[in-house]
């Protein structure tokens, strides 16, 4: 808990405190179904929920921003950042059932109030969100494919509305063909643990026609 203090020290009071309760509710959920894999629920902070806060070191939605987590698993990045970002409304999708039940049981009992869920294929959602997030769900170019229609007109963020996604590696052959409408970060210039040396975030702005 405390690298996510390191990073966001002026959390409030309520936010400090659902932080606190995702490593005791993750690391039940964990021995039931598993949506972090075993070895790894130990490092549940730097590798899932500062991972998944690394899109706000590239954005800070403004109020009333509507945001898709697509391919949400057991709730990242979506509930990581729903709780930074009270103001925001988040709708997380995964096409895998447990993994929703894990998510929305997770987001009752740290009480946020700004998160929805859905069982559903990227396909199957058709309402309009300034941003699509996800964390390694499948290439770019598909990535674009399933959400391009998901991606409304109107802006209101300090950079265009799309898709924000948290890639690792070797992108450079992943986003050739996109040049002119993507831009990547790298999360070792906001965070300095040697995990992050090699995670991206990517944005790609979606400009829909009438």
């Amino acid at each position: 808990m405390e690298i996510i203090k390191k990073y966001f020290p002026n959390l409030t009071e309520l936010q400090a405190e659902q932080f606190a309760q995702l490593e005791a509710l993750y690391s039940d959920w964990n021995t039931k179904i598993n949506v972090i894999s075993r070895k790894d629920i130990q490092n549940l902070y730097e590798h899932h929920v500062l991972h998944s806060l690394g899109i706000a070191k590239i954005i800070n939605f403004k109020e009333g921003t509507t945001i898709m987590d697509l391919g949400t698993g057991g709730g990242f990045p979506g509930i990581p950042l729903a709780i930074l970002f009270p103001q925001a409304q988040f709708h997380l999708v995964d096409s895998i059932g447990k993994k929703v039940k894990v998510a929305s049981e997770v987001a009752n009992a740290i009480g946020l109030k700004n998160v929805k869920f859905s069982h559903a294929r990227a396909e199957e959602i058709k309402e309009q969100y300034d941003f699509v997030v996800t964390r390694a769900v499948m290439p770019m170019v598909d990535l674009i494919k399933v959400s391009r229609k998901n991606i409304q007109r109107e802006q209101k963020n300090a950079i265009p509305n799309g898709i924000l996604a948290l890639k690792g590696g070797e992108l450079e052959r992943e986003i050739a063909s996109m040049k002119n409408i993507a831009t990547v970060w790298e999360l070792s210039d906001y965070l300095e643990e040697e995990y992050f040396k090699t995670k991206k975030v990517v944005h790609v702005a979606i400009i829909n026609k009438k």
